[in-house]
């Protein structure tokens, strides 16, 4: 994948860079995080009843578009007149995105990480194939024997990330599949997947590792609490440049900008490759 061989820390868009009147998993939202220095945009993939692919997060309509329907099970003629809301819950004139506008877009521009692929795995390749970029895009999930098997069998060249708290055993190693790194979450600095035996021996196999400084649920650390909460309302150094020193070659943030400019202004943005 092009944009790996950069030689920086690569900045992972949770959604994009919503905010104001823009709403997340939105085209505007990620041509901002673009604008602000991301080099990966995470989006979310859902499929209407009648079978279009289009970008939104799963379950997630009454706290997107204060709408207490559900897309899965709505024709696509009646999917594209939703509007998001705001913050303030106020509709906003953004609708629901389709899959092909959104890999149309960003085409050759930078890496997509696409959450929720395994609802439609076979349509989500097809539709990823037809525009010609199996390399553009990052697919991640547990590494469980079913996901294994979907991925030999429907999309073995697909980049994947297996989400992981313990290292992988050799099985895992060793199945017919594009695995190009993992995304590790780590309730404390003690977990095994931030050793620096492991980090080293990822790194001696050219994997790329995923860490998330977002907040989701703060009851449910991903990162032993160095993430952005911790760097905005208490250091920088110890939310962002803990991870950072600690070698990781992806951040996953909902602070695009601010992260980026903490990095450069902190001399942690180049890497020595």
């Amino acid at each position: 994948m092009k944009l790996f061989s950069k030689q920086h820390i690569l900045i992972a868009a949770h959604r994009g860079a919503a905010g104001g009147n823009i709403p997340c998993n939105t085209i505007p939202a990620y041509e901002i995080a673009l604008m602000q220095g991301a080099d990966i945009i995470e989006t979310d993939v859902e499929m209407t009843g009648d079978g279009k692919l289009v970008v939104f997060h799963p379950t997630m309509e009454k706290a997107h578009l204060d709408f207490d329907g559900e897309i899965c099970n709505m024709p696509w003629e009646e999917v594209k007149k939703l509007r998001y809301v705001n913050n303030d819950r106020v509709p906003t004139q953004f609708g629901i995105e389709t899959f092909d506008d959104l890999l149309e877009c960003f085409k050759d521009r930078c890496i997509l990480n696409i959450d929720k692929f395994w609802g439609h795995p076979a349509e989500i390749y097809r539709v990823i194939k037809a525009h010609n970029m199996v390399d553009q895009v990052i697919v991640k999930s547990a590494p469980t024997p079913s996901v294994y098997d979907v991925l030999e069998e429907i999309a073995p060249d697909v980049p994947f990330m297996p989400i992981i708290r313990n290292p992988l055993g050799e099985e895992s190693l060793n199945k017919k599949i594009n695995y190009v790194g993992a995304e590790v979450l780590f309730k404390t600095e003690e977990s095994p997947v931030i050793s620096q035996e492991f980090i080293d021996e990822m790194h001696s196999n050219n994997k790329l590792l995923w860490v998330n400084s977002i907040i989701y649920n703060y009851r449910q650390q991903l990162a032993a609490g160095h993430s952005d909460d911790t760097a905005l309302t208490e250091s920088k150094e110890i939310g962002w440049g803990w991870l950072y020193d600690k070698g990781f070659d992806i951040i996953q943030t909902d602070w695009t900008q601010m992260l980026v400019t903490y990095l450069k202004d902190n001399n942690k943005y180049y890497r020595d490759i």
